[in-house]
């Protein structure tokens, strides 16, 4: 059901045009709407991450993570509504804020329309994330973007402490870190 389902996603096709391979389409449906119903995708997901990180020799969850975000350029068939402009990056479309543990795995991700400013997105990314129960983040990474009275706010509300990464030498542009992050860097 799992590879009928990824298949799907990533093929495109319609259910009724699954090949015949896999399972009856409508079982494979409803299969998927179950699972998407009560969240099983996430819960699954969830284990894994987990299960990943304690295979690494870390603790099941994290105590440290990463909260960034990325433009992306909506294609030609997204409304109006559900897009927007981001100058800084000169991108017409959406925009992913991600947290992510120091390992890069992801924990919690909310998709806004690319002009809505990352420190105005992040407060409900935190709140999604820290609302479930058994969190232990305690340190969040951000850049300077991620500064204002709401976010603040959240961050003291959870007990999450933040610190702010300043590029130090001056360049706007990418610059990739030696393996392991910045934050083994430091």
């Amino acid at each position: 059901m799992l590879d009928a389902v990824r298949y799907l996603v990533d093929n495109g096709v319609k259910w009724t045009a699954m090949p015949v391979d896999f399972p009856y389409w409508r079982a494979v449906y409803d299969f998927f709407r179950r699972w998407r119903a009560y969240d099983y995708a996430r819960e699954l997901y969830e284990r894994l991450r987990r299960s990943a990180r304690e295979r690494a020799g870390r603790n099941a969850e994290p105590s440290a993570g990463i909260i960034d975000s990325q433009s992306v350029d909506a294609s030609e068939t997204v409304g109006e509504d559900s897009r927007g402009y981001d100058g800084g990056k000169s991108r017409d479309g959406r925009k992913r804020h991600i947290l992510t543990d120091t390992e890069g795995l992801l924990l919690e991700v909310t998709v806004t329309t690319a002009d809505v400013h990352d420190s105005k997105a992040a407060p409900a990314l935190l709140e999604t994330f820290m609302d479930q129960p058994g969190r232990l983040l305690k340190l969040v990474w951000v850049d300077c973007a991620y500064q204002g009275p709401a976010l603040a706010k959240a961050f003291a509300r959870h007990g999450v402490r933040t610190e702010v990464v300043r590029r130090s030498d001056g360049r706007r542009s990418f610059v990739a870190w030696p393996a392991g992050g910045w934050w083994s860097a430091r």
